[in-house]
């Protein structure tokens, strides 16, 4: 049996989903359309994997279930930022593969039975919090703009910010929407604008 060691991320984070606004799944509920199509990107400013620097790294992680995450029966998708060197990927798939290497990790690879083969690829981020935008291969692979819910009324912005002590993604983070949120990958294709993002700044620790 291989021991984990010790790692740390520091970073911030994006993500989107094909739920409403909110997402239902942040508050225990079922997701708004019966099932899940979502990914976080990653970018890691500060991290150790044993005695692998992961400062710089990006990646993105998620998928697809056919009911709520805790109903299992995932297909995991991971892409790789091409600028990360090979001890980087290797630390990476591991988190990513779980196992008991510690939360967020653990609980979406629980819930993942469905593993693709990675993708390499560039993951080019503009991060400006709930503004921040995300180019995986040019925009080809996987493409991410955030804003603002608009109140209906005034047009003004909503600011809306989720304070999630037992959350294990993010404790604290800012809910939006997403003006992009297209994937598409010889595993799966779809385009999600106009329904639920998010931006938060991560902490992750383990085992």
């Amino acid at each position: 049996m291989t021991t984990t060691p010790s790692w740390h991320i520091e970073g911030e984070l994006v993500g989107s989903c094909n739920c409403d606004w909110g997402c239902p799944c942040n508050f225990q509920a079922e997701p708004t359309q019966g099932s899940c199509d979502g990914f976080y990107v990653i970018a890691v400013h500060e991290g150790m994997f044993g005695d692998v620097d992961l400062s710089g790294a990006r990646f993105m992680m998620g998928g697809h279930t056919p009911g709520a995450i805790h109903e299992r029966e995932g297909t995991g998708i991971l892409v790789l930022d091409e600028a990360t060197n090979a001890k980087q990927r290797e630390a990476i798939q591991t988190l990513w593969r779980g196992g008991g290497v510690g939360s967020p990790f653990d609980e979406f690879a629980w819930a993942t039975t469905v593993w693709h083969e990675p993708i390499v690829a560039p993951i080019d981020m503009k991060l400006d919090g709930i503004r921040s935008e995300v180019k995986v291969g040019d925009g080809a692979i996987y493409e991410l703009a955030l804003d603002r819910v608009k109140n209906p009324v005034t047009g003004e912005d909503e600011i809306t910010l989720f304070d999630h002590p037992t959350g294990f993604s993010s404790k604290y983070a800012e809910l939006g929407m997403s003006t992009a949120a297209r994937f598409n990958s010889d595993v799966a294709t779809y385009d999600h604008t106009g329904k639920y993002a998010e931006y938060a700044k991560i902490s992750y620790a383990g085992p």
